[in-house]
C-alpha cells in the first residue's frame, strides 16, 4: 500500500473547500518567491496551501486558508521549487535497495524517481520486479516503476537467471505502481518487427501507459525510423547533440543524463541553450547512480545545477528535472509543479542557480532539512530467495581464466574491449598479445576478462580481453553486478587472483572484491540478488569508496570505473561486449571469434 496518502479523488472535497476559505489548511508556506514551471516565471511573495498531502490553494495570499490547527512556515525570501524528478534510473546501480535509496536521495531534493528494476528482472525475473514495486510503495516520496522490457536484453546473445514475457508485462501493467515499460533495449528486435517485443509495447499500449527507449545505434537512417514506430516515447542513449535534436523531432523526448559515469548533459543541452529547439521535449535523468554519487555529489540537484553550468537558464533547468518529466508519463496533474491538486512536492532554496536543498517537503510532510533526514524509509521483508542468488557450481581455479593459443603461436592477434572513459559505448581493438606456455598473455595495458555464470552454477567461464582501466601488477576485481545478465564479471591482470575474488563473491553471497598480491584489499556485500545492500548508504558508500581506493591503488585512473567495468556484459551497446555465450559483436548483434581471422 502506497505510504500514508489518498487518490486525489478522494480528498477533491477538501481541496476545494480549502481553497474556498470554508477549511483550514494543514500547512502554509509564505514569504517565498515561487518559481512556476508552468508559466516559466518567478513570482514574489506568493503562497500556498496544502491539505491531504497536496497543494490546494497557489497564489498571492493564502491568509484565508490559515486556522487554527494549520501550521505556518515562513520561506524567509527563499524560491519554492517543485520536488525533483528523476525520469529514468535503476535502483539498483546505487547498490542499496529502494528504501535505502530514498533516504539518500530524499535530502537532495528527489521527490519522484521513475525507475525501471530490469537489473533485479535478470536475476529473479517477475517476483524480483514486484518486491522492488512492493517496497518502492512504502516511501514517503514517490517511486513508480517501469515493468522491465528485455530480460534477457539481446535474445540469443546472452543467458540470463530469468526472462521477462509479454505475459508478465500485461499481468504488471494492472498493479498499482506500475507506469510504463521500461527501455526497450532490444533496438534490433522492434526494427525487425520481433512479435514478442511488439507484444510487450502492445501491452502497455493498451493499459494506456508509456513505452521507454534505448537506441543506442549511430544509425539514424530507416532502422532508427523503424524504432520510433515501434513505440518507445524517449530515449536516453544520446550523446551528442545531433542525437538529442534527431530525437525530438521524432517526437520523442529526449532524455539527457548525468549518472556516476555519463556525462551526456553538456554534449546535448545546446541543442535548447544554442539551437533553440523547445525545451519542453528535453528531459533530465541520471540513469546510473552509485552510492558514493549519492553520498558525496548528490542527485537530481548534482545534474539541476550541472545543466545551469552549461548554460541552460535555472528556470529551464528546473522545467526539464519536474514538469517536463511528470507531463512525459502523462502524470503533470498529480507531480511536477507547485500547482492546485498536485502532490504538495516542494523545495526551499536560497539560491537558483548553485541549487542548495535546504527544506524539502514530500506530500507536504518535512522530509528533509539541512541535508538531514527527517522521515523514515520502511523497509521490504527481503526472503532468503532474493539473498541466495549467487550459484557458481564449484570452486573455481587459475585455469579457469587461461586463454588456449592455437598450437605453435607466439603472438596472437586479439579483439579486445576498449572502455571509454565517462560513456556508455566500448571499442572493438585489435591488439598483439604475446603467448607463453600455449596461452595468450594480457600485456601494454590489456587487461583479462571473464564472465562467470552465476545464476544456475553450470561452473561455465568465458574469457576475454579489456584495455583501458590501466591495471598493473597481480591484481583482480570480480562483480556480481554485470548489466544486465548480471553473471559476475572479472577483470584482472592474474589469473590466481582472478579466481580468488571470484570464489570470495560465491561465498559472501554476491557484490564487489578488489584481490591485489594475493590479499583481498576491498569488498563490497549486496547480498539482495548479488546487487543491493539493505544497509544505510553511508555505509554502503564507504565500502565503494573503499573499493574505488583498491582500484586506484592497482593502477586504474578511470573516472568511475567501477560503472565502466559493471557494463561490460551490455550487450545491446556497441561495440564489443561479453556474454556467458561468448564475445560480442554489438555492431553485428552477433557472438564473434576472440582472435583476429577464424571469424
Amino acid at each position: 500500500m502506497e505510504h500514508a496518502f489518498r487518490p486525489w479523488a478522494e480528498v477533491a472535497p477538501r481541496l476545494v473547500a480549502v481553497a474556498a476559505g470554508r477549511d483550514a489548511a494543514d500547512l502554509v508556506i509564505r514569504g517565498g518567491r515561487l518559481v512556476n514551471v508552468q508559466s516559466r516565471e518567478i513570482l514574489d511573495g506568493w503562497e500556498v496551501a496544502v491539505a491531504e498531502g497536496r497543494f490546494a490553494y497557489v497564489g498571492p495570499d493564502a491568509s484565508h486558508c490559515i486556522g487554527e490547527g494549520t501550521e505556518v512556515v515562513d520561506a524567509g525570501d527563499r524560491y519554492l521549487i517543485p520536488g525533483l524528478i528523476d525520469a529514468h534510473m535503476h535502483i539498483e546501480s546505487g547498490m542499496l535497495t529502494p528504501a535505502e535509496f530514498a533516504a539518500a536521495v530524499i535530502p537532495h531534493g528527489t521527490t519522484t524517481m521513475f525507475t525501471d528494476p530490469h537489473e533485479i528482472a535478470n536475476v529473479l525475473g517477475l517476483d524480483g520486479v514486484r518486491m522492488m514495486h512492493d517496497e518502492a510503495l512504502m516511501q514517503p516520496v514517490n517511486i513508480f516503476t517501469q515493468m522491465p522490457s528485455c530480460a534477457p536484453s539481446a535474445p540469443g546473445l546472452e543467458t540470463t537467471g530469468h526472462e521477462i514475457s509479454p505475459e508478465d508485462v500485461a499481468e504488471a501493467m494492472q498493479w498499482p505502481g506500475i507506469v510504463g515499460l521500461g527501455e526497450m533495449m532490444n533496438y534490433p528486435g522492434v526494427v525487425a518487427g520481433d512479435p514478442k517485443m511488439l507484444a510487450e509495447i502492445a501491452a502497455t499500449m493498451r493499459a494506456g501507459k508509456t513505452v521507454g527507449g534505448h537506441y543506442a545505434s549511430p544509425d539514424r537512417g530507416v532502422p532508427f525510423h523503424a524504432y520510433v514506430a515501434g513505440g518507445p516515447a524517449d530515449d536516453h542513449e544520446g550523446t551528442r547533440e545531433s542525437d538529442a535534436i534527431d530525437r525530438v523531432r521524432q517526437g520523442m523526448r529526449s532524455m539527457l543524463r548525468l549518472g556516476s559515469a555519463w556525462y551526456d548533459v553538456e554534449s546535448q543541452i545546446t541543442a535548447v541553450t544554442e539551437k533553440g529547439l523547445d525545451p519542453r521535449n528535453f528531459v533530465l535523468c541520471t540513469d546510473d547512480c552509485h552510492s558514493g554519487t549519492l553520498v558525496n555529489d548528490g542527485h537530481m540537484d548534482r545534474v539541476v545545477r550541472h545543466a545551469i553550468d552549461c548554460g541552460c537558464d535555472p528556470v529551464v533547468a528546473l522545467q526539464m528535472a519536474t514538469i517536463n518529466s511528470a507531463t512525459h508519463f502523462g502524470m503533470e496533474r498529480e507531480l511536477g509543479s507547485i500547482a492546485p491538486g498536485r502532490r504538495a512536492d516542494v523545495i526551499l532554496t536560497s539560491d537558483l542557480k548553485t541549487l542548495p536543498i535546504e527544506t524539502v517537503f514530500a506530500r507536504g510532510q518535512l522530509v528533509a532539512e539541512n541535508g538531514d533526514l527527517r522521515v523514515t524509509c520502511p523497509h521490504y521483508d527481503w526472503p532468503e530467495r532474493a539473498r541466495q542468488t549467487v550459484h557458481l557450481g564449484r570452486e573455481l581455479v587459475a585455469h579457469d581464466f587461461r586463454v588456449a593459443a592455437p598450437e605453435g603461436a607466439k603472438e596472437i592477434r586479439a579483439k579486445v574491449i576498449g572502455v571509454v572513459e565517462n560513456q556508455a559505448p566500448t571499442r572493438a581493438l585489435i591488439r598483439a598479445l604475446p603467448v607463453e606456455d600455449g596461452a595468450v598473455m594480457p600485456a601494454d595495458g590489456v587487461a583479462r576478462i571473464a564472465l562467470v555464470e552465476r545464476h544456475r552454477g553450470t561452473g561455465g567461464v568465458t574469457n576475454g580481453f579489456v584495455e583501458g582501466f590501466g591495471y598493473e601488477g597481480h591484481m583482480a576485481i570480480a562483480s556480481t553486478v554485470a548489466h544486465d545478465s548480471h553473471h559476475m564479471i572479472v577483470v584482472g591482470t592474474d589469473a590466481e587472483m582472478m579466481a580468488a575474488a571470484a570464489n570470495r563473491l560465491g561465498e559472501v553471497g554476491g557484490g564487489v572484491s578488489v584481490w591485489r598480491d594475493g590479499a583481498e584489499r576491498a569488498l563490497v556485500r549486496l547480498p539482495i540478488a548479488g546487487l543491493m545492500s539493505d544497509a544505510p548508504a553511508r555505509d554502503v558508500a564507504a565500502a565503494a569508496d573503499g573499493m574505488v581506493a583498491a582500484m586506484r591503488e592497482a593502477g586504474c585512473t578511470l573516472n568511475n570505473a567501477y560503472m565502466q567495468h559493471s557494463l561490460l556484459a551490455l550487450v545491446v551497446i556497441p561495440e564489443l561486449r561479453i556474454s556467458d555465450l561468448g564475445l560480442v559483436d554489438v555492431s553485428r548483434f552477433e557472438i564473434t571469434t576472440l582472435f583476429e581471422g577464424q571469424d
